[in-house]
Order: C-alpha cells, then structure tokens, then sequence
C-alpha cells in the first residue's frame, strides 16, 4: 500500500513541515478537521515517524474528538528525533523551537499535548516557549494560570487519564460479553503510561492481571500479577522479565494467551496479517492507537472477538484535555472520562449488536455524523 495522504471532504486541512537547522531537527503538524473547534492531538517524538502515520492518527483525533462531543477538531504533531538519543537540554531546546514554528497556527487552529516520547514536563516547556497557558494540555499540575481571580492548573497525562479510560471500556465490554470482571484474566501489551494504569484501575476493580508485554519481553503468572511492584521495577530501570514469580516469555506470546481480555496499549498495528489467527482472547480493548489494522479486525470479529476500537477506548487522555482546557480539576476529570467513556462505548457496542456492523463501523458513522452535521452548516 502507498502511504500517501488522500485529500477528502473531511481533510486534512493544513500539513505543514518544520525544517530547523538549530537545533537540527524536522517535523511535522497536521491539522486533520476544524469543524467542531481547533485540532487537538499530543507531539510524537520518534526518529522513524512519518506525515502518513501523523495524518493516520490526526483522522483518529477528528473522530474520538466527535464521538466524545469534546468542541475539538483533530490533529497530531510530531518531531523526528528518538528522545533517548538527546539530553535534557537538547529535547528543551528542540520542543521550544517547534512551539515557535508552529505559533501561527497555535492556539487557533491547534493545540498540543503529550503523546509518545513526550510527557508534562514538554507540554511545560512548550507553553513557556509561546508564553500563553491555553496552547497545549498535558502540562503538570503544579503549573498554573491565575485568571478573572480563578486559579487553573495543568492535568498531567501521568495521572493516569487514558488507562483510567481504557479499563472503563473493558469493564462495559465485559458486561456485553457476560464476562465477570472480578477474576476475569487480562493481559496487557504495553507497560507504559496507558498500559500500567489500565493494568492498576483493571486490578483494583478485581480484574486479574495475568500477562504484561513490554520490549523486553512477556511476563506470564496465571494466579495474577502485582501491578504495584512491576511499576515499581519500572521506575527503578529494572525489567520487567527479571521479575520472579513469573514466566519470561518471547514479547509475541502476549498476542496468543487463552485470556479473556487483551489490552494492546502500546505501539500500532501489533495484531496483523501474521499473527491474527493465534489470537484466542474473548474481548480486544484498544489502548493504543491504531494497533490492528481495520481488516484484521474484521476477521477477529468474525471469530466472536468483541472489539472496543481505539479512539472509542483511549479517549481518556483526551478528555482530560478538554477538563483541563476548561479550568477542570483532577476529581472533575475523572468523573467526566469514566461518564464519557461508558457511554460512547455502551451507545458502540449497542449498536454493533443491533445492525450486526463492527464496533469500527459503528463508532465512525457516529462521529462523521457529528463532523458532517456541522460542516454543512458553515
């Protein structure tokens, strides 16, 4: 397949490329939609992105921005660079540079926020590099703005927004599926930001972490896992395969457990052409974006696997956005991303039972809905 943007009735609208000499680096902003408000979507750092896989998922922000009713548009940014291969000084001085480059069309027409490879600590750095509070969410929370006398401060990602919202869809999906969360097995791909928050708020509401997936490797213990110590190890620079009680297994078992739930949070297109007959979990929950392409979907489905796709199951991250672009707190947040998350993925899966369409389907013909109702109006 060429990996080439198509131009249609829903965008992109704007694709600009950065070119900086100092500090040396290249990026890319694409803004996807602007019909329901300016573009929203984190800054990917990674040295083999492309303006493809940044347009991919700036079409996904147009579409959980709308299924989620959250007033923005969708977009996604990205640097070319891998952030490990910097320093702190360095990755300062690049994030400054794009924020500068990218001033004409910030806030107005985008808005960024953490994504891979960038975290509060950018978003930080971002916003003091254009001087104004409102050009990015994501930023940490003791970074604030007093205004008309209200205080407002940053919802940093790291509070744990986007697996919060990712074990809310696992917990409707279950109940669709009859399927006990409490000791339902659950195995996760990804043990990053949205992968081990799923994994803490899954356990807390007694959900059985089996299987955690990280580069190194799978780490299997069928009586359950503790989410707590791993993250721990995590903080600590210690693997998570080092871990005893437990199997160390080869990083593709994790896609070929006997589970009830799997949870790929990690990178894109990790259940493929290759590997999507081994899979025997009864529910798919999308932490990460994009991570089965739409086909193989279409093929799990029609083995009885219930799919919540991405951009329904991740809105987490987004919809703290959207509290902290509105001065919201922390208690308010979570509130508002565990409501919208249930109910956009109870209104998918509802649907997806009665016209016997995919839950991809369904979610998109919700949200281009949205998207086309406003467009016809301007």
């Amino acid at each position: 397949m060429k990996q080439e943007i198509i131009v249609d009735e829903f965008g992109p609208q704007y694709v600009v490329e950065v070119n900086s000499l100092k500090p040396k680096f290249k990026g890319f902003l694409v803004i996807d939609n602007l019909a329901l408000g300016p573009g929203k979507g984190g800054i990917r750092m990674a040295e083999n992105l492309t303006v493809f896989e940044l347009f991919r998922l700036a079409r996904t922000m147009t579409w959980k921005n709308a299924i989620f009713d959250l007033g923005f548009g969708g977009a996604k940014s990205g640097i070319l660079i891998d952030p490990k291969k910097v320093s702190l000084k360095e990755k300062e001085a690049i994030i400054q540079s794009f924020a500068k480059s990218l001033a004409p069309f910030v806030p107005k027409y985008y808005i960024a926020g953490p994504d891979i490879g960038t975290g509060e600590q950018e978003m930080k750095w971002f916003s003091r590099a254009l001087g104004t509070w409102q050009v990015c969410t994501g930023k940490p929370g003791n970074f604030c703005q007093t205004r008309n006398s209200k205080v407002s401060c940053g919802l940093p990602h790291e509070l744990g927004s986007t697996g919060f919202g990712v074990a809310q869809a696992t917990k409707v999906a279950s109940e669709f599926k009859d399927i006990n969360l409490k000791g339902a097995s659950v195995a996760i791909a990804g043990f990053g930001n949205v992968g081990s928050f799923a994994a803490k708020f899954l356990q807390e509401l007694g959900a059985k972490i089996v299987a955690i997936a990280d580069r190194e490797g799978t780490i299997l213990n069928w009586k359950g896992l503790p989410v707590q110590k791993l993250s721990q190890l995590k903080k600590k620079k210690r693997l998570l395969t080092d871990y005893r009680p437990a199997q160390s297994l080869p990083l593709a078992t994790v896609y070929r457990l006997p589970v009830d739930i799997l949870i790929p949070a990690a990178v894109s297109d990790v259940i493929n052409e290759k590997n999507w007959r081994q899979v025997k979990a009864k529910i798919i929950v999308e932490g990460a974006n994009i991570p089965i392409p739409e086909n193989i979907e279409q093929k799990l489905e029609r083995k009885g696997i219930m799919i919540v796709p991405d951009f329904v199951a991740n809105g987490g991250g987004v919809i703290s956005s959207y509290v902290e672009y509105h001065s919201g707190s922390v208690k308010q947040m979570f509130e508002i991303v565990g409501n919208k998350i249930k109910q956009a993925t109870s209104r998918v899966l509802t649907e997806t039972l009665r016209t016997k369409r995919n839950p991809r389907q369904v979610a998109l013909v919700i949200a281009k809905e949205k998207v086309k109702k406003v467009m016809s109006k301007t």
